[in-house]
């Protein structure tokens, strides 16, 4: 893994995350040769907690949602030429010892793109009504982007340099997954899903994660494809 850390930027959508993200951003430190935060809008110290060598601080003067700030550090790791992107994120949920095996696949110039899924590998403390919406988010996506995936809407992912050049976002919220699903098929590009882990907490829930977050994102992917 040593030879390939300067080859692998991490960018991390935050948005008022100080309680967590110094803590985030330190564990992913020892797999990544750069961490790209992008604080998007946030009303708290998040950027002031990021206090890392490894790590640039970019800022949206206001919150525009978490695709808009994936675009936003895209942009800015295009100009340092990495072979690999991994997409993070912010609020704990994530296990930073598995970035490796995430970005494998790619510095061994197998596929494109490699999609983290909680399904083939291991939530904790996921609601009964989080699990059911995002099963019926997976059946949505297989009837719209025809790519058959068991897990839509996870934010761990890895591009190589080719993706990260193919793929635009638009959608500036959440339906930004579906989004990058879409242009996968779009530009033809190889993909693979590899076993994350994905934990639930009080803190994750506050943040995004509840049950009836869930049903608006499924809403919001709905009127994505429908528009």
């Amino acid at each position: 893994m040593k030879e390939h850390k300067k080859n692998i930027v991490v960018v991390i959508p935050a948005y008022n995350e100080e309680k967590k993200i110094r803590s985030v951003v330190d564990s992913v430190t020892k797999y990544a040769d750069l961490i790209v935060v992008v604080d998007d809008g946030s009303k708290d110290k998040t950027s002031e907690m990021v206090n890392n060598k490894k790590a640039v601080v970019l800022r949206h003067c206001i919150n525009l949602g978490q695709g808009a700030a994936l675009q936003t550090g895209f942009d800015y790791v295009k100009k340092l030429n990495p072979k690999v992107v991994v997409t993070y994120d912010a609020d704990g949920q994530f296990l930073a010892e598995e970035i490796p095996s995430m970005v494998k696949p790619i510095l061994e110039k197998k596929v494109d793109v490699v999609l983290g899924s909680r399904f083939l590998g291991k939530t904790i403390n996921m609601s009964p009504v989080r699990k059911y919406m995002l099963k019926l988010g997976i059946l949505f996506t297989r009837f719209f982007s025809e790519i058959k995936l068991t897990d839509t809407h996870n934010g761990f992912r890895a591009l190589s340099k080719k993706a990260l050049e193919s793929i635009k976002i638009t959608q500036n919220r959440m339906a930004h997954a579906s989004e990058i699903i879409d242009e996968i098929k779009r530009n033809n590009l190889s993909y693979l899903e590899m076993p994350v882990t994905v934990k639930y907490d009080d803190y994750s829930k506050q943040k995004g994660q509840s049950s009836l977050n869930s049903v608006k994102i499924f809403l919001e992917l709905i009127s994505k494809e429908l528009s």
